[in-house]
């Protein structure tokens, strides 16, 4: 399927919004991407975390943290095999990408196991589906603003009052309302339930943050985002935009644009 015909998502919008250029590098060209332990860390994170939902919250925190330490390690050993100099790898750490994978690793851990701490403790119901099915990395493909838009939702909440909380799992400070905004409407649209706010799970500090109100979403007003960058991609419109980004871009080394050539 080409890329004017793909199903969108939120990180394809924020991609393009961002920097119309590393769409077209990453979904045009397939440019092959530098590796980042970061990515490999919120991928073992959450699934750990849904083992751990999934079991009702019987696994143990030593399990959880020995099923993160397996996942993790198999992602960067992987990531090491497509790309063993680890020059080329991003990093957010000043001793470079093999003390952030060994940093990643040990945070991994620690996260994992508060988490569990964290759910036995405040006991968040998960929402159940008309069928059964849990609302833990719940897949969903609607159409939002005459765009189709897919995408997985960490977690679901059911609140007293029947409404349903979009909740997303960050190991990292990066936080998108959009995200949340996407997941209220699909949820709506899917399964015809109110979803009135959500939140996110901050795994660095082991808490949850602040509620957002979501009652107020439209399907019009984020369909405004998602037409909007359809549209740029259907008119091959890929702007650059070229700045701090670059220093974290997976494709600045294919960029003629980039402030972060190596």
């Amino acid at each position: 399927m080409s890329v004017e015909n793909q199903p969108r998502s939120v990180s394809q919008a924020q991609q393009y919004e961002e920097c119309g250029h590393r769409y077209y590098l990453r979904r045009v060209e397939r440019v092959a991407s530098r590796p980042a332990a970061w990515s490999h860390h919120g991928t073992a994170f959450h699934t750990a975390c849904e083992a751990v939902e999934r079991s009702g919250r019987e696994m143990t925190a030593d399990e959880a943290v020995a099923l993160f330490s397996d996942e993790y390690g198999r992602l960067i050993n992987q990531a090491l095999a497509d790309e063993p100099d680890l020059d080329r790898w991003l990093h957010a750490c000043t001793g470079g990408a093999a003390d952030d994978i060994e940093q990643r690793f040990e945070r991994g851990r620690e996260q994992t196991r508060r988490y569990v701490e964290w759910a036995r403790e405040s006991g968040p119901v998960i929402w159940k589906a008309p069928d059964g099915t849990a609302g833990l990395e719940l897949a969903f493909e609607t159409v939002i603003g005459g765009v189709v838009v897919r995408g997985y939702i960490d977690q679901l909440i059911a609140e007293p009052d029947g409404s349903v909380r979009v909740r997303d799992l960050k190991t990292g400070s990066t936080k998108s309302r959009f995200q949340l905004e996407t997941y209220a409407v699909a949820v709506r649209q899917e399964y015809n339930v109110p979803v009135n706010s959500g939140d996110w799970y901050l795994a660095k500090d082991h808490r949850l943050s602040r509620t957002v109100k979501l009652s107020d979403v439209s399907s019009e007003d984020v369909g405004q985002r998602y037409a909007a960058m359809d549209a740029g991609v259907k008119r091959e419109d890929f702007m650059p935009a070229p700045g701090f980004g670059c220093k974290f871009c997976d494709v600045s080394h294919a960029c003629d644009f980039s402030r972060q050539r190596s």
